[in-house]
């Protein structure tokens, strides 16, 4: 008989968490050792859906706030009890605290707890800290592993109290079979947009936040452009166009918006990567930066902030770039790519992608995963 594993998580929105437990419950569920159901502390969203709409059994609990977590907690205790999982999953702060006080109430031999920030953000809200400084006081007895996303998220949650001996970092993985170089996604996005074949097109992807940097980013290309080169600028994310007054107010003392594609949220990304030649990631700060594992995955020029442990997954198949600075940005962009021979940057881009072929498949993160269940 197939264990069973519960996921508990606070929503199915789309999110980096979100987006990497559907691909694992997804790959998992297919070989049949382990059976998976999911619990949504909040809503269905959008995840939820994809995963009933592929046999995966998700629950919602509708919390509408933090005050009404003692009777989500009640919720779920009885709903556990209900399921009788084997291994109990969580992931982040909330569930982490929440589910793994339920399950280990039940006796819940193993709980795998989950660490997605790589930054303690000073400006977090009360209620987070408090419930973040929480799971560390708890972490030596709920838990029977923590996986962390990153070898940074490691470090600053031992920092803080969190039992060190119970985490392990397990990053997350690609699918290469949806990623990867494909001149007809190419060709298709490029088209449509009326971008020549020989034109280069520098992207950018996320939601629009202070973390990702948008700002300077921005004012990096429009820096370059004013020097005479020429380029095109794809940005896919979330409120990122002219209609946020902070980016339409870049535009206001120059000519340079048709060199820009504000493609807002993008359903499918791996058109998105394949129809441009270089991927820069700009972030102040990350967990595990997936849109830069997607770039090198699909064969992608890659330049990376030191942001989470981006400069641990570009390695040396990729541009660092030294700070967060317009300026820094520019720079590396100026002398890697637009003053680079065709031949270099095509060598560069074959190494991204080797690269997550060696570390960072889907699989290898799978098997990581299932070896904790076990």
């Amino acid at each position: 008989m197939s264990m069973k594993i519960v996921h508990i998580i606070i929503g199915l929105n789309i999110g980096g968490a979100e987006l990497m437990l559907k691909r694992l419950v997804l790959r998992s569920q297919k070989k049949g050792t382990f059976q998976h159901e999911v619990i949504s502390l909040m809503d269905l969203g959008s995840i939820g859906k994809d995963l009933q709409e592929q046999g995966i059994t998700v629950h919602t609990l509708n919390m509408s706030s933090i005050l009404s977590s003692p009777v989500v907690s009640l919720r779920l205790y009885k709903l556990l009890k209900n399921i009788k999982p084997d291994v109990v999953q969580t992931w982040m702060y909330h569930s982490d605290l929440i589910g793994g006080l339920a399950a280990k109430k039940l006796g819940v031999k193993n709980i795998i707890w989950g660490i997605r920030n790589s930054e303690i953000d000073s400006n977090s809200g009360i209620a987070k800290k408090v419930i973040r400084q929480a799971c560390a006081g708890v972490s030596s007895f709920i838990p029977s592993s923590i996986v962390c996303v990153a070898n940074k998220a490691k470090e600053v949650h031992a920092a803080i109290g969190y039992d060190d001996q119970k985490m392990v970092v397990i990053p997350n993985g690609f699918d290469l079979s949806l990623f990867y170089p494909d001149e007809q996604k190419r060709e298709r996005l490029r088209t449509q947009l009326n971008i020549s074949p020989e034109e280069l097109v520098i992207g950018h992807m996320g939601r629009f936040a202070p973390a990702k940097n948008h700002i300077n980013f921005i004012k990096a290309c429009l820096l370059l452009l004013d020097k005479g080169y020429r380029f095109k600028v794809f940005l896919g994310g979330r409120d990122v166009d002219l209609d946020n007054p902070k980016i339409a107010g870049l535009f206001a003392n120059n000519s340079y918006k048709d060199s820009f594609v504000f493609l807002g949220q993008v359903q499918d990304t791996a058109v998105f990567y394949n129809a441009i030649d270089v991927f820069c990631l700009t972030s102040i700060t990350e967990g595990f930066p997936n849109v830069l594992g997607e770039a090198m995955a699909t064969q992608k020029v890659c330049l990376s902030t030191d942001a989470g442990d981006a400069k641990i997954i570009l390695n040396d198949s990729g541009y660092h770039i030294p700070s967060t600075d317009y300026q820094d940005i520019a720079k590396t962009l100026e002398h890697n790519v637009l003053n680079a021979e065709p031949l270099q940057l095509e060598t560069v881009a074959k190494k991204a992608r080797l690269a997550i072929e060696k570390n960072y498949t889907l699989d290898k993160v799978v098997n990581d995963f299932e070896a904790l269940y076990r």
